[in-house]
């Protein structure tokens, strides 16, 4: 079995496809094994809330933007102005492991092309989770939840991060692992690499139609090489 399993839904050519320059990443679930950890932040905070919700029912409403999951029930979205606070409390607090992988798969990839971060995290637990694994001096541009206007799927942070960089779209490509970072990346112009591995919503991702896809990120040099 091939251990190189990427799916390219749309054929790319070197012949009428610009070279990528820059390549964009997703924070939690892409590079950090952080779903397990938020998910038990969630059920701890829907249940300080008097809410029960299933890990189940959890992935079917996931998105990286937390006011999507508490819209996705109207007690939710009534409880919204008292637990607002809240989710400060719980979900920094969640602690995730990166994979070493990933880890070596960005040093992998810094060696031909630049970087950049476009987090739906907080400022605060990104920047701190990149110093701590070592990796923050990696990326030239790093976009988090309170930096721009409008959250994910909408393509406000990848622009303000191509801005920052300096990039036309056309030789960008970002790789995320949920349907809204695919939806902000083509909102953006920009190229789609879905991450399946990490996804908590792998058939949302695949219905996003990144431009491919691969199982792991430990695949994303060799994919790369595509484009």
């Amino acid at each position: 079995m091939r251990n190189f399993r990427a799916t390219l839904f749309n054929e790319m050519t070197s012949k009428n496809r610009t070279s990528i320059e820059f390549v964009l990443f997703d924070w939690d679930g892409t590079l950090l094994n952080s779903f397990e950890a938020d998910a038990n932040a969630y059920m701890h905070l829907f249940g300080a809330l008097g809410m029960r919700w299933s890990i189940a029912e959890l992935k079917r409403h996931y998105s990286p933007n937390w006011h999507r999951v508490y819209r996705a029930r109207a007690s939710a979205s009534r409880q919204m102005g008292r637990s607002g606070s809240s989710v400060g409390i719980f979900l920094p607090k969640a602690a995730a492991e990166a994979a070493d992988c990933a880890l070596r798969v960005l040093r992998i990839v810094d060696r031909r092309f630049k970087l950049a971060l476009v987090s739906s995290g907080s400022r605060t637990r990104v920047r701190r989770q990149l110093r701590e694994h070592g990796v923050s001096s990696i990326f030239l541009v790093k976009v988090c939840s309170e930096d721009a206007p409008r959250r994910k799927p909408h393509p406000a942070p990848l622009r303000m991060a191509l801005d920052k960089l300096r990039a036309l779209p056309q030789v960008c490509v970002y790789v995320g692992d949920a349907p809204e970072d695919i939806e902000m990346a083509h909102r953006a112009g920009v190229r789609a690499i879905g991450v399946l591995g990490g996804s908590p919503v792998p058939q949302r991702l695949r219905a996003a139609s990144p431009d491919a896809m691969i199982e792991t990120i430990r695949e994303l040099p060799a994919l790369l090489k595509s484009f």
